[in-house]
């Protein structure tokens, strides 16, 4: 039914549809399943990331020792009343911080769109939770609303590290759920379109840079930076500023960087922070000479 983020606003536009109905009706083409059963689908996905999240405010600890415990840390913070940037934001944050620190602790998480980036869409969804209040199935078209997106990306673009850096995949989980929390907001399909773009901008050149070659070191924190621009992004969608630069050629930048960035930045551990003399050594204690 659609190929671009602009034939997708185009359908709602035309239709006076919303995002994730029109993700409703192209999943039930393309997997011959009925809304009842899609939606039971996307619940499963749901509770594994209220789980995931669950467990890594409760404290986990990666088989490395590299990552874990931040999430807790930052919840601790956010008693405390004294955060700078907001309740929301950083409840966000947390719980983005706390899927991840489960995925690198080999937990089970929904990759969104992948594992390393699977923190950002949960993060803001939950974080956003107490402030919109959302009914389970606005939560479950949360996620049909991101994976609209996501499906436009995956398809003109990458949302691999290994392809196209970590713009592809914390970069894309963010603008995923910036477009989805515009539509979760009240905002029109074109306003996400908008706050997906913007949202993207901001980390297009993002590079793959883990240490030790685990998705640990960069990879929690910025899911942290991910879940923050998602939801500065959607309030500047929903103020009514725009994208001077139209979202599919945004998507279509980011592939083009990708195709340009050295091996050594995308994914191999070679580059960026896992070539500091500190990601180094830490290689070199977890796997030795």
């Amino acid at each position: 039914m659609f190929k671009s983020v602009e034939e997708l606003i185009t359908l709602c536009e035309e239709k006076d549809m919303s995002i994730h109905e029109v993700m409703m009706e192209q999943e039930k083409e393309v997997t011959g399943q009925s809304e009842e059963e899609i939606y039971d689908h996307m619940d499963h996905n749901l509770q594994t990331m209220e789980k995931a999240l669950e467990d890594g405010l409760n404290g986990v600890t990666s088989k490395t020792g590299m990552t874990g415990g931040d999430a807790v840390l930052i919840k601790k913070y956010l008693e405390t009343g004294k955060s700078l940037a907001g309740a929301t934001l950083l409840d966000a944050v947390s719980k983005a911080v706390a899927t991840n620190e489960v995925n690198a602790a080999m937990g089970q998480i929904c990759a969104t769109p992948t594992a390393g980036s699977a923190g950002v869409v949960p993060g803001v969804l939950f974080g956003l939770k107490p402030r919109l209040e959302p009914s389970r199935k606005d939560m479950l078209n949360f996620l049909l609303t991101s994976g609209a997106f996501g499906y436009v990306v995956a398809n003109n673009s990458s949302i691999s590290g290994a392809a196209g850096g970590c713009q592809a995949e914390v970069g894309s989980a963010a603008a995923m759920a910036a477009a989805a929390t515009v539509e979760l907001a009240g905002g029109t399909p074109r306003q996400s379109s908008e706050a997906f773009a913007i949202c993207l901008k901001n980390m297009l050149g993002l590079v793959c840079d883990p240490v030790a070659g685990l998705v640990e070191v960069p990879c929690v924190k910025r899911n942290a930076a991910g879940a923050s621009n998602a939801i500065v992004s959607a309030d500047m969608a929903l103020a009514g500023v725009t994208s001077r630069i139209p979202t599919d050629e945004v998507i279509e930048a980011m592939y083009k960087i990708g195709q340009t960035m050295p091996s050594a930045l995308r994914e191999t551990g070679r580059g960026g922070l896992a070539g500091t003399p500190t990601g180094q050594k830490l290689k070199q204690e977890i796997f030795g000479d």
